[in-house]
Order: structure tokens, then C-alpha cells, then sequence
């Protein structure tokens, strides 16, 4: 087993702690923005996971789907912004 493999389960390990964190912030946001930002969070997280998994595994395939996570991520979060800017509740 490399030092690559063994970083990348490291690395999946530590965003598992994160994603359970972030999920924590999601059920309590106290406002619509704090869970919005917890779903943000998450995303940046899947993009971790898919680019450690691509290292763990070897594959550079998966880099593809973490550069698809990030954009359907950013397109939300932007979504978001230009809702709470017309007055949304936010």
C-alpha cells in the first residue's frame, strides 16, 4: 500500500467527521443562510471525497465528477445569493 493510498483514506476519513458536523449545522441552522452554508459545506466536502477517492484509488476519472460537484455547487450558491439579494427571506 502507497503513501498515496494511505493519505486518501486518511483524508476519507477525516471528511466523513466533517460531513457528520456540517449535518449537525444543517438540522440546527438557526436561519435559512446557516443551512444553506452547512449544504455548501457539504458540497465542498464531496468534492474532498471524490478527489481522495480518485488519489486512493487511483483512477483520475473521479476528478471529473469532483469538477461537476463544484459547479452544480457554485451555480446553488449563487442561486442562493441572488435570491437573498430581491429580498428573500435569507
Amino acid at each position: 500500500m502507497s503513501a498515496a493510498m494511505i493519505g486518501g483514506f486518511v483524508a476519507l476519513a477525516i471528511c466523513g467527521v466533517t460531513v457528520l458536523l456540517a449535518v449537525v449545522r444543517l438540522v440546527q441552522g438557526p436561519s435559512v443562510a446557516d443551512r444553506v452554508v452547512a449544504l455548501d459545506l457539504l458540497s465542498a466536502v464531496a468534492v474532498g471525497v471524490t478527489a481522495a477517492w480518485s488519489v486512493a484509488a487511483d483512477d483520475p476519472i473521479y476528478l471529473d465528477v469532483a469538477l461537476l460537484v463544484a459547479l452544480v455547487a457554485f451555480l446553488g450558491t449563487v442561486a442562493f445569493a441572488v435570491h437573498a439579494e430581491e429580498g428573500g427571506r435569507g
